[in-house]
């Protein structure tokens, strides 16, 4: 396949522009930068500039483009930078895909558009939520609609927290539980959804050519679990305890409105389409992507 990524140089997409060379497909990068070689192409969403020639005889695009949620406290600006970076480049690239004719777009989206749900378990025809996240998501996915109408057939992908030897979340806690200072946060009961970043990019790759895929694609773990049972796994991953519980309180005080939605709730999202169209995970259990990760 010929295959355009934005968003290619973040966790995902790094990882995605990889595997796709290792399976010997051809990857063109669009990069806001000068260009460092002929499979890039320079491009700017936030003033509509694209040069369309990059699409033409392209299979898929994958669109991978977004602020990380969780790098700055959320003020009214950093939130519209959520919003701006996801929507606008989606924006642009259903509207080039729909004119350059490409077959597919794979476009990123997030299980916060379920809200949170507690313990109930949510699959792709579950209703969207109603807080920040979820309406960011919805909007996002909305924005395919022009691809969509073309006759590209659209993938949401509806990613979990993607967990990952380097960078991401696991970069983060994973000093803070090799000293011991893991733990609970708030009362441990909200639903954690996850998966590996080999499990991502392989279930990027099979929606790619998977004709039974269109439309909201859960990509998460079969096995979700608990904020307290996955504190438990990385506690065994890393030999370490982590008898700590960080009040709810303490963390919105800390982080602010994103430790409500994005920590202190959470989705119990299962990889209904994905299971339904026959895909294989490499790994089925949060124990099996930490010790992966963890090595």
């Amino acid at each position: 396949m010929r295959v355009v990524i934005a968003g290619s140089s973040g966790l995902i997409g790094t990882a995605l522009v990889s595997s796709l060379r290792s399976d010997n497909h051809d990857v063109v990068r669009l990069v806001r930068r000068s260009t460092a070689g002929p499979d890039e192409s320079r491009w700017d969403p936030d003033q509509d500039r694209l040069d369309l020639s990059v699409l033409q005889g392209a299979d898929a695009v994958v669109n991978l483009c977004g602020v990380g949620i969780g790098d700055k406290r959320w003020s009214g600006s950093y939130k519209q930078a959520i919003r701006d970076s996801r929507i606008v480049a989606t924006d642009v690239l259903a509207e080039a895909v729909a004119s350059q004719k490409v077959p597919v777009l794979a476009n990123a989206s997030a299980v916060g558009y379920y809200g949170d749900t507690g313990d109930k378990i949510v699959d792709e025809d579950s209703p969207a939520g109603t807080d920040f996240l979820a309406t960011t998501c919805r909007d996002w996915e909305i924005a395919t609609e022009p691809a969509r109408k073309a006759g590209a057939r659209v993938v949401n992908l509806r990613s979990g927290v993607v967990i990952s030897p380097h960078g991401g979340m696991l970069g983060r806690l994973r000093r803070l539980y090799s000293f011991g200072l893991g733990g609970r946060l708030g009362n441990g009961r909200q639903y954690f959804p996850w998966i590996s970043l080999e499990d991502e990019c392989d279930a990027i790759k099979f929606a790619l050519t998977n004709s039974e895929l269109s439309g909201p694609v859960n990509l998460t773990g079969p096995a979700p679990v608990t904020n307290a049972q996955f504190n438990d796994a990385m506690s065994r991953a890393v030999h370490r305890p982590a008898p700590w519980i960080v009040p709810g309180f303490a963390l919105e005080a800390l982080i602010g409105e994103f430790a409500k939605s994005g920590i202190l709730g959470g989705q119990r999202a299962i990889p209904a389409a994905l299971e339904k169209a026959g895909f294989s995970f490499r790994h089925n259990t949060i124990g099996e992507a930490l010790a992966a990760a963890l090595g």
